[in-house]
Protein backbone atom coordinates (compact mmCIF):
# COMPACT_ATOMS: atom_id res chain seq x y z
CA UNK A 1 0.00 0.00 0.00
CA UNK A 2 1.63 3.62 -0.93
CA UNK A 3 2.46 5.97 2.07
CA UNK A 4 -0.42 8.18 0.97
CA UNK A 5 -2.49 5.08 1.09
CA UNK A 6 -1.59 4.18 4.67
CA UNK A 7 -2.09 7.78 6.04
CA UNK A 8 -5.44 8.37 4.38
CA UNK A 9 -6.27 4.98 5.72
CA UNK A 10 -4.74 5.21 9.06
CA UNK A 11 -6.68 9.25 9.64
CA UNK A 12 -8.68 9.95 12.46
CA UNK A 13 -12.39 10.30 11.41
CA UNK A 14 -12.39 13.67 12.66
CA UNK A 15 -9.72 14.57 10.06
CA UNK A 16 -10.90 12.22 7.23
CA UNK A 17 -14.66 13.90 7.55
CA UNK A 18 -13.05 17.50 7.48
CA UNK A 19 -10.88 17.16 5.04
CA UNK A 20 -14.17 15.65 2.80
CA UNK A 21 -15.77 18.26 3.87
CA UNK A 22 -13.05 20.76 2.35
CA UNK A 23 -12.91 19.37 -1.19
CA UNK A 24 -16.66 18.63 -1.73
CA UNK A 25 -18.37 21.33 -0.06
CA UNK A 26 -15.20 24.29 -0.23
CA UNK A 27 -13.94 22.51 -3.24
CA UNK A 28 -10.62 23.51 -2.11
CA UNK A 29 -8.10 23.12 -5.04
CA UNK A 30 -6.49 19.50 -4.74
CA UNK A 31 -2.66 21.36 -3.75
CA UNK A 32 -4.36 23.22 -0.88
CA UNK A 33 -6.22 19.60 0.48
CA UNK A 34 -2.64 17.88 -0.17
CA UNK A 35 -0.95 20.91 2.35
CA UNK A 36 -3.77 20.71 4.38
CA UNK A 37 -3.58 16.93 4.52
CA UNK A 38 0.16 17.16 5.60
CA UNK A 39 -1.07 19.85 8.37
CA UNK A 40 -3.64 17.35 9.76
CA UNK A 41 -1.15 14.41 9.85
CA UNK A 42 1.36 16.26 11.79
CA UNK A 43 -1.50 16.92 14.43
CA UNK A 44 -2.34 13.19 14.73
CA UNK A 45 0.98 12.33 15.25
CA UNK A 46 1.31 14.97 18.11
CA UNK A 47 -2.12 13.89 19.69
CA UNK A 48 -1.19 10.42 19.75
CA UNK A 49 2.22 10.75 21.14
CA UNK A 50 0.99 12.35 23.68
CA UNK A 51 -2.15 9.64 24.23
CA UNK A 52 -4.82 13.30 23.76
CA UNK A 53 -8.03 12.53 21.71
CA UNK A 54 -7.87 15.06 19.33
CA UNK A 55 -11.39 16.36 20.63
CA UNK A 56 -9.54 17.04 24.19
CA UNK A 57 -6.59 19.02 22.81
CA UNK A 58 -6.16 22.17 24.52
CA UNK A 59 -4.29 25.42 23.56
CA UNK A 60 -0.99 24.27 25.73
CA UNK A 61 -1.17 21.12 23.72
CA UNK A 62 -1.42 23.30 20.42
CA UNK A 63 1.56 25.79 21.74
CA UNK A 64 3.57 23.06 22.62
CA UNK A 65 3.55 21.49 18.93
CA UNK A 66 4.02 24.83 17.30
CA UNK A 67 7.25 25.35 19.31
CA UNK A 68 8.45 21.72 18.31
CA UNK A 69 7.72 22.35 14.80
CA UNK A 70 9.61 25.23 15.13
CA UNK A 71 12.42 23.65 16.66
CA UNK A 72 12.52 21.16 14.10
CA UNK A 73 13.44 23.87 11.59
CA UNK A 74 10.10 24.40 9.90
CA UNK A 75 9.72 27.96 8.46
CA UNK A 76 7.41 30.05 10.26
CA UNK A 77 5.69 30.35 7.11
CA UNK A 78 4.78 26.88 7.14
CA UNK A 79 3.89 26.46 10.74
CA UNK A 80 1.42 29.21 10.22
CA UNK A 81 0.17 27.21 7.47
CA UNK A 82 -0.19 24.49 9.91
CA UNK A 83 -2.21 26.52 12.40
CA UNK A 84 -4.31 27.92 10.05
CA UNK A 85 -5.40 24.67 8.82
CA UNK A 86 -6.22 23.18 12.44
CA UNK A 87 -7.56 26.17 13.07
CA UNK A 88 -10.26 25.63 10.58
CA UNK A 89 -10.66 21.77 11.99
CA UNK A 90 -11.66 22.80 14.87
CA UNK A 91 -13.88 25.39 13.64
CA UNK A 92 -15.59 23.14 11.35
CA UNK A 93 -15.47 20.56 14.77
CA UNK A 94 -16.86 23.61 17.20
CA UNK A 95 -19.56 23.84 14.23
CA UNK A 96 -20.98 20.19 14.81
CA UNK A 97 -21.14 20.39 18.45
CA UNK A 98 -17.93 18.15 19.43
CA UNK A 99 -16.00 20.68 20.67
CA UNK A 100 -16.91 23.47 23.08
CA UNK A 101 -14.05 25.85 22.02
CA UNK A 102 -10.98 26.00 19.52
CA UNK A 103 -7.74 25.34 21.34
CA UNK A 104 -6.06 26.95 18.28
CA UNK A 105 -7.47 30.53 18.30
CA UNK A 106 -5.42 33.06 19.67
CA UNK A 107 -1.83 30.70 18.69
CA UNK A 108 -0.02 32.79 16.42
CA UNK A 109 3.38 30.88 14.18
CA UNK A 110 6.70 32.03 15.49
CA UNK A 111 7.76 35.75 13.69
CA UNK A 112 9.69 35.22 10.25
CA UNK A 113 13.57 36.29 11.01
CA UNK A 114 13.74 39.54 8.99
CA UNK A 115 16.18 38.89 5.88
CA UNK A 116 19.11 40.99 6.55
CA UNK A 117 19.47 43.78 4.04
CA UNK A 118 21.37 42.76 0.71
CA UNK A 119 24.81 44.70 0.54
CA UNK A 120 27.83 44.81 -1.88
CA UNK A 121 31.23 43.90 -1.59
CA UNK A 122 33.27 46.82 -1.48
CA UNK A 123 35.13 45.61 -4.30
CA UNK A 124 31.73 45.64 -6.35
CA UNK A 125 30.37 48.48 -5.00
CA UNK A 126 33.97 50.34 -6.21
CA UNK A 127 34.06 48.68 -9.76
CA UNK A 128 30.63 50.00 -9.93
CA UNK A 129 30.91 53.43 -9.32
CA UNK A 130 34.31 53.58 -11.16
CA UNK A 131 32.80 52.24 -14.06
CA UNK A 132 32.64 54.35 -17.57
CA UNK A 133 29.93 53.46 -20.06
CA UNK A 134 31.49 52.16 -23.48
CA UNK A 135 30.93 54.27 -26.43
CA UNK A 136 27.91 55.27 -25.04
CA UNK A 137 25.89 59.11 -24.46
CA UNK A 138 29.02 60.85 -22.25
CA UNK A 139 26.26 63.28 -20.76
CA UNK A 140 24.05 60.10 -19.87
CA UNK A 141 27.55 58.27 -18.49
CA UNK A 142 28.37 61.24 -16.50
CA UNK A 143 25.14 61.74 -15.03
CA UNK A 144 24.83 57.93 -14.54
CA UNK A 145 28.37 57.65 -12.56
CA UNK A 146 27.24 61.28 -10.77
CA UNK A 147 24.31 58.91 -9.48
CA UNK A 148 25.79 55.93 -8.60
CA UNK A 149 28.83 57.70 -6.48
CA UNK A 150 25.79 60.01 -4.77
CA UNK A 151 24.15 56.75 -3.59
CA UNK A 152 27.22 54.70 -2.71
CA UNK A 153 29.15 57.90 -0.92
CA UNK A 154 26.74 59.41 0.70
CA UNK A 155 24.06 56.70 1.60
CA UNK A 156 21.08 58.52 0.16
CA UNK A 157 17.62 56.98 -0.18
CA UNK A 158 16.48 57.20 -3.84
CA UNK A 159 13.67 59.66 -3.26
CA UNK A 160 16.51 61.54 -1.13
CA UNK A 161 18.59 61.69 -4.13
CA UNK A 162 15.73 62.86 -7.45
CA UNK A 163 14.59 65.68 -5.16
CA UNK A 164 17.88 67.33 -5.47
CA UNK A 165 17.74 70.42 -6.84
CA UNK A 166 20.85 71.67 -8.98
CA UNK A 167 21.14 75.15 -6.19
CA UNK A 168 19.89 75.75 -3.32
CA UNK A 169 16.62 77.76 -2.78
CA UNK A 170 14.18 78.39 0.04
CA UNK A 171 11.66 75.76 -1.14
CA UNK A 172 14.64 73.42 -2.24
CA UNK A 173 13.62 69.56 -1.14
CA UNK A 174 17.79 69.31 -1.65
CA UNK A 175 20.53 70.21 -2.80
CA UNK A 176 24.25 69.88 -2.63
CA UNK A 177 26.90 72.55 -1.44
CA UNK A 178 30.39 72.00 -3.17
CA UNK A 179 32.05 74.70 -0.93
CA UNK A 180 31.89 72.52 2.12
CA UNK A 181 31.40 69.17 0.68
CA UNK A 182 27.99 68.39 1.95
CA UNK A 183 24.34 67.27 0.82
CA UNK A 184 21.48 68.44 2.51
CA UNK A 185 18.29 66.12 2.00
CA UNK A 186 14.72 65.88 2.67
CA UNK A 187 14.33 62.45 4.20
CA UNK A 188 11.70 60.24 6.05
CA UNK A 189 9.02 62.20 8.01
CA UNK A 190 9.94 65.57 6.38
CA UNK A 191 13.51 65.66 8.32
CA UNK A 192 16.17 67.41 6.95
CA UNK A 193 19.63 66.26 7.42
CA UNK A 194 23.03 66.83 5.85
CA UNK A 195 25.49 64.16 5.26
CA UNK A 196 29.39 64.03 3.91
CA UNK A 197 30.14 64.37 0.26
CA UNK A 198 33.33 62.87 -0.28
CA UNK A 199 35.80 63.62 -3.07
CA UNK A 200 35.26 61.07 -5.54
CA UNK A 201 31.18 62.31 -5.81
CA UNK A 202 32.16 65.73 -5.62
CA UNK A 203 34.35 64.85 -8.98
CA UNK A 204 31.69 63.10 -10.15
CA UNK A 205 29.21 65.95 -9.27
CA UNK A 206 30.99 68.86 -10.87
CA UNK A 207 31.84 66.59 -13.92
CA UNK A 208 27.78 66.16 -14.65
CA UNK A 209 26.93 69.76 -14.06
CA UNK A 210 29.51 70.53 -16.66
CA UNK A 211 27.80 68.82 -18.87
CA UNK A 212 24.06 69.03 -17.55
CA UNK A 213 22.65 71.95 -19.72
CA UNK A 214 23.16 69.62 -22.83
CA UNK A 215 20.18 67.40 -21.65
CA UNK A 216 18.47 69.87 -18.95
CA UNK A 217 15.10 72.05 -20.12
CA UNK A 218 15.98 75.55 -19.43
CA UNK A 219 14.55 76.35 -15.71
CA UNK A 220 14.90 73.07 -14.51
CA UNK A 221 15.65 72.82 -11.13
CA UNK A 222 16.44 69.22 -10.98
CA UNK A 223 20.01 68.17 -10.12
CA UNK A 224 19.38 64.91 -12.19
CA UNK A 225 17.38 64.79 -15.40
CA UNK A 226 16.08 62.44 -17.68
CA UNK A 227 16.37 62.00 -21.93
CA UNK A 228 13.88 64.28 -21.71
CA UNK A 229 15.38 67.31 -19.67
CA UNK A 230 12.95 66.94 -16.73
CA UNK A 231 13.43 65.72 -13.12
CA UNK A 232 14.84 61.95 -13.02
CA UNK A 233 12.49 59.39 -11.51
CA UNK A 234 13.16 56.91 -9.06
CA UNK A 235 11.94 53.85 -11.76
CA UNK A 236 14.55 55.28 -14.29
CA UNK A 237 17.33 55.57 -11.62
CA UNK A 238 16.82 52.22 -10.96
CA UNK A 239 16.28 51.20 -14.56
CA UNK A 240 20.06 52.87 -15.20
CA UNK A 241 21.89 51.86 -11.74
CA UNK A 242 20.82 47.98 -12.89
CA UNK A 243 22.27 48.60 -16.34
CA UNK A 244 25.34 49.92 -15.19
CA UNK A 245 25.78 47.37 -12.60
CA UNK A 246 25.96 44.74 -15.33
CA UNK A 247 28.16 46.37 -17.85
CA UNK A 248 30.23 46.57 -14.93
CA UNK A 249 30.74 42.92 -13.93
CA UNK A 250 28.72 42.88 -10.63
CA UNK A 251 27.21 39.44 -10.34
CA UNK A 252 24.15 40.13 -8.36
CA UNK A 253 20.80 42.73 -9.20
CA UNK A 254 21.94 45.85 -7.84
CA UNK A 255 19.23 48.42 -7.18
CA UNK A 256 19.18 51.78 -5.24
CA UNK A 257 18.87 50.48 -1.95
CA UNK A 258 21.36 47.93 -1.76
CA UNK A 259 24.22 51.27 -2.29
CA UNK A 260 22.51 52.52 0.32
CA UNK A 261 23.20 49.44 3.17
CA UNK A 262 26.43 48.98 1.09
CA UNK A 263 27.59 52.64 2.48
CA UNK A 264 26.29 51.73 6.02
CA UNK A 265 28.16 48.03 6.27
CA UNK A 266 31.10 49.44 4.59
CA UNK A 267 31.20 52.86 6.98
CA UNK A 268 30.74 50.41 9.89
CA UNK A 269 32.82 48.22 9.28
CA UNK A 270 35.71 50.81 9.00
CA UNK A 271 34.57 52.40 11.99
CA UNK A 272 32.67 50.79 14.29
CA UNK A 273 30.87 53.88 14.93
CA UNK A 274 27.24 52.73 15.23
CA UNK A 275 26.03 56.13 16.27
CA UNK A 276 27.44 57.78 13.39
CA UNK A 277 26.06 55.49 11.28
CA UNK A 278 22.72 56.18 12.19
CA UNK A 279 22.80 60.16 11.72
CA UNK A 280 24.03 59.47 8.50
CA UNK A 281 21.24 57.40 7.31
CA UNK A 282 19.06 59.63 9.05
CA UNK A 283 17.06 56.95 11.56
CA UNK A 284 15.19 57.94 14.12
CA UNK A 285 16.06 55.01 16.03
CA UNK A 286 19.40 53.56 16.61
CA UNK A 287 17.41 49.59 16.45
CA UNK A 288 16.91 50.38 12.92
CA UNK A 289 20.97 51.33 12.08
CA UNK A 290 21.67 48.05 14.59
CA UNK A 291 21.16 46.02 11.49
CA UNK A 292 24.14 46.95 10.03
CA UNK A 293 25.95 45.01 12.85
CA UNK A 294 24.99 41.72 11.76
CA UNK A 295 25.84 42.67 8.39
CA UNK A 296 29.44 43.61 10.02
CA UNK A 297 29.35 40.31 11.84
CA UNK A 298 28.53 38.33 8.81
CA UNK A 299 32.30 39.78 7.36
CA UNK A 300 33.74 38.76 10.63
CA UNK A 301 32.89 35.08 10.50
CA UNK A 302 33.62 34.78 6.28
CA UNK A 303 37.27 36.49 7.09
CA UNK A 304 37.67 33.77 10.06
CA UNK A 305 36.46 31.14 8.32
CA UNK A 306 38.89 31.60 5.35
CA UNK A 307 41.73 32.80 7.67
CA UNK A 308 42.02 31.17 10.47
CA UNK A 309 43.48 27.52 10.82
CA UNK A 310 41.18 25.89 12.94
CA UNK A 311 38.24 27.20 10.94
CA UNK A 312 40.78 25.44 8.10
CA UNK A 313 40.35 22.24 9.88
CA UNK A 314 36.88 22.26 10.59
CA UNK A 315 35.82 23.23 7.09
CA UNK A 316 38.16 20.54 5.77
CA UNK A 317 37.07 17.74 7.80
CA UNK A 318 39.61 16.96 9.84
CA UNK A 319 39.93 16.72 13.52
Amino acid sequence: MAARDLAAATRDPDIAAHLRHLEVERRLAGRTLAMYGEAFDRLQRFALAASIPLRAVETQHIRRWAAQLHGRGLAPRSIAIALSAWRGLYRWLGGEGFVAANPVAGVRAPRAAKPLPKALSVDHAVALVEHRGEGGDPVLVARDVCIAELLYGCGLRVGELVGLDAAASVDAAGWIDSGDASAHVLGKGSKRRSVPVGKPALRALEAWLAVRGELARPGERALLVGRRGARITASQVRTRLKAQAIAAGVPTHVHPHMLRHSFASHVLQSSGDLRAVQELLGHANITTTQVYTKLDFGHLSKVYDAAHPRAKKRTSGQG
